[in-house]
């Protein structure tokens, strides 16, 4: 025995060195990785503007105005604006930066965008309205990413209130300090506003993109569980922010220094520092921003365990989703894996644009991008799968191919084809029609005799100009938005059939 208790001492103090040895390892490993990218941002990102280090003070936080109603939302709202307006009329007006950006009136993106007047909340009413939909644009975004979708509701009676996250519409500044915590009770506000707009029988929609596809769905998850907030009856998402890469767990760390009082250690706030010229989405990106969109993502998993653990995942309401096969933002295999896997019920629809699959094009194309589609239809699924692709090699011609939970497919033309020169859709494509003024990819697309940014196309070398040139290749609007448009319409007219029929029933004698 006493040989016995030598061994297992001798083995309890290997395991605990072995612990220390790795702890000391994981620690160093952190630290270099802190260390490189506080080197990477002080020498290698760009001087810091005004609207990178300049706060504003009347921002929504869920710590001091969790007590407010949506309309004191939008009252607080007013005065960030007010504010955010006597800041820029501070600033240096000679300063290139400031006189090509989104900041000058004057500047040619602002007049593209009519004066942004969709970076706030804003609200689409009708007399009488068949229904309620609250909207949340995405991380860096604008509710302006949501205005065709609310456009679309709106045109098929819906009243539409799409609300501005905190941090956004203002100063890239403001995501420095933005969080989690604000972003859901902003949400709740929002939607406990928009619930009670609607009158006894008239659905109540909650729908997001990227990031606010996050926020809806957790919405949609605490309802379940939560008596106080009202369900919605269905869920729209928009290439939503389901799962992220491990690396973005980095972002809890890698500005550690920041905190440092030194003006230079500032820039350690940043990832990327770029021009403000997109009047609707800061091209400029916090770590800050990883960070909280990283917390979100978490947190949706949590509930997503937790209500499928309980059983409570069998009342989700109808969600249906609009997902490229290629995501570079935030990857198209989590809403499948993650949130569909466990989704079970006819009315639940995934919707995936695939690739530009012309037989010019094999040889170019990753492999990855076409297993994902092979792999949901090999597998067992519990909701309808939709993919919308060419309808033969040879052609241009897109169709859409349905596939039911119980294993019947239909396939229709969709009368609409591939475009000269594009190879697929995108994360930041699929909310806007082809012809928007501020992102359509159509020549002719623009306003006030200024072209679109998504119709942008310079050529030259690297470093020629501010604006990265591979950015300006990347999709920015969706050719096949009609279909987007279409299946709203089809929706809705489904649900407000039986909302009717219901009511009829509730009203007989």
């Amino acid at each position: 025995m006493p040989g016995l208790a030598k061994l297992t001492s001798a083995a309890a103090r290997h395991t605990w060195r072995l612990g220390l040895k790795v702890a000391w390892l994981l620690t160093l490993l952190g630290l270099a990785i802190v260390l490189g990218f506080t080197l990477y941002a002080v020498s290698a990102l760009p001087p810091l503007a005004p609207w990178h280090t300049e706060r504003l003070h009347e921002e929504f936080s869920a710590l001091s105005h969790d007590d407010l109603d949506f309309a004191g939302y939008l009252q607080r709202e007013e005065k960030l604006f007010a504010e955010l307006r006597a800041t820029i009329a501070s600033w240096d007006s000679k300063d290139e930066a400031w006189a090509s950006s989104r900041f000058n009136p004057a500047s040619m993106v602002s007049r593209l965008a009519d004066g942004a007047p969709y970076n706030r909340s804003f609200r689409l009413t009708l007399p009488r309205p068949k229904g309620q939909a609250l909207l949340v644009h995405g991380l860096t975004d604008s509710p302006y990413s949501m205005k065709a979708l609310a456009e679309s509701l709106h045109a098929r009676a819906f009243e539409v209130t799409v609300l501005r996250m905190p941090g956004h519409g203002t100063l890239p500044s403001m995501m420095t300090e933005m969080s989690t915590r604000d972003w859901t009770a902003a949400v709740r506000i929002a939607a406990r506003d928009v619930a009670a707009r609607a009158t006894v029988g008239q659905p109540f929609y909650i729908g997001g993109y990227s990031t606010g596809g996050t926020l809806a769905l957790q919405y949609a998850l605490d309802a379940l569980e939560d008596p106080a907030l009202r369900r919605p009856d269905r869920v729209l998402l928009v290439s939503p922010a389901i799962e992220l890469t491990s690396v973005a767990a980095l972002a809890s760390i890698i500005d550690f220094f920041s905190i440092v009082p030194v003006p230079v250690l500032e820039k350690v706030r940043w990832q990327e520092i770029t021009a403000e010229y997109d009047p609707y989405k800061f091209n400029s990106f916090p770590v800050n921003a990883s960070r909280q969109v990283n917390r979100a993502t978490r947190a949706l998993h949590k509930a997503l365990a937790s209500a499928r653990e309980s059983g409570r995942l069998a009342q989700m309401p109808p969600v249906v989703t609009w997902q490229s096969v290629v995501d570079s933002t935030v990857g198209s295999t989590g809403v499948a894996d993650r949130l569909y896997a466990n989704l079970d019920g006819a009315g639940h629809r995934l919707v995936l644009f695939d690739v530009n699959r012309h037989q010019e094009l094999a040889s170019v194309q990753r492999p990855a991008a076409g297993a994902m589609i092979q792999r949901l239809l090999q597998g067992k699924r519990g909701y309808e799968l939709e993919v919308i692709s060419n309808a033969t090699p040879e052609g241009l011609g897109l169709s859409v191919r349905s596939f039911a939970p119980d294993g019947a497919v239909t396939e229709h033309e969709t009368g609409l084809s591939w475009p000269a020169s594009i190879v697929s859709l995108g994360h930041v494509a699929l909310p806007f029609p082809p012809d928007d003024p501020v992102y359509g990819f159509i020549q002719g697309s623009g306003r006030n005799s200024i072209p679109s940014i998504g119709s942008w196309l310079l050529r030259g070398e690297s470093g020629a100009v501010s604006i990265a040139l591979g950015s300006l290749t990347r999709l920015r609007s969706n050719p096949f938005w009609p279909l987007i448009d279409a299946e709203i319409g089809a929706l809705v007219a489904a649900d407000l059939a039986g909302a009717g029929a219901r009511s009829g029933t509730q009203h007989k004698p």
